[in-house]
């Protein structure tokens, strides 16, 4: 519990959070990922560290993440957009099922075990990793993105798969588009846009998702955290916010600095990395 931990722990926890802040931002920029496959796996362990039950432990984790992504992501998107690689015509193919797809998976994230999270977090990060660090010009499923229903069929996985995972859909969105030839510097600006799509009604969702958990544990006052809205930390996400803005441009100008494959191999090793960590909490059960 919050109350348990020695100042230093709680300076601690709150560095580490300012510094997670930081490196969500850059990442956001670097790869339009809006941060939050850098979040949840921080978040979680300092939501183990102060003390919050594991059966709400990563829901809580995925809301505030999809909380902190919100000015992330917009600040992201504008830096992208200034350099003229977003397109804005796969936007708007992609909203309304992207928006949908975020509703279906507040309403999941309301009745799904802590372990759904997980499980789905790690088979995502993992697909994807194989994919950009293997990849070959092969490997395509097309010259171009479809056009028609099974456009708006992968917005709307983009959409439900982002609000489980807590990540603002640039996963999702650059390898779809790397999958049908788009230039990974474009899948990365155009994914810039989805995150902010994806972030404000993912992060209302998890609020409306995480009253009823507060009332299965009426001894867990606030989910353990003070100034907790449902699934969103607010403490959290104060901490994280302010460096995760000042950082994006920086990764954006990385971003368009770096090779193609290059940028792809970074992308593919940290989502292995990141994925590990869950794959030992499915393990040991922390």
């Amino acid at each position: 519990m919050i109350a348990d931990l020695d100042i230093r722990e709680i300076i601690e926890l709150a560095l580490l959070l300012i510094a997670t802040g930081a490196l969500s931002g850059f990442l956001a920029g670097v790869f339009g990922i809006g941060g939050g496959a850098i979040l949840v796996p921080v978040f979680y362990e300092c939501f183990r560290i102060a003390g919050v039950p594991l059966e709400v432990r990563m829901p809580l984790c995925v809301g505030t993440s999809l909380a902190v992504i919100i000015p992330t992501s917009i600040r992201s998107f504008q830096a992208h957009y200034k350099r003229g690689a977003v397109d804005m015509a796969i936007l708007r193919v992609w909203w309304l099922p992207i928006l949908l797809g975020v509703i279906a998976g507040s309403v999941v994230a309301r009745f799904a075990p802590e372990r759904l999270f997980k499980i789905v977090f790690v088979a995502t990060a993992w697909s994807a990793a194989v994919r950009l660090i293997f990849a070959r010009e092969t490997w395509k499923l097309g010259d171009d993105l479809p056009k028609g229903p099974l456009m708006r069929v992968y917005g709307f996985c983009v959409g439900i798969l982002s609000t489980l995972m807590g990540i603002g859909g640039g996963l999702f969105s650059n390898l779809l588009m790397t999958f049908y030839s788009r230039p990974i510097h474009q899948a990365v600006a155009t994914s810039s846009v989805l995150a902010v799509l994806i972030s404000i009604p993912g992060a209302l969702g998890y609020i409306y998702a995480g009253w009823p958990a507060a009332a299965n544990y009426p001894g867990v006052a606030a989910l353990q955290i003070p100034f907790t809205l449902g699934y969103v930390s607010l403490i959290g996400a104060v901490l994280v916010m302010p460096m995760s803005l000042v950082t994006a441009p920086l990764g954006v100008r990385a971003a368009h600095a770096m090779s193609k494959r290059r940028l792809e191999i970074a992308f593919g090793c940290y989502l292995l990395i990141v994925g590990s960590r869950f794959v030992l909490s499915l393990a040991g059960g922390q």
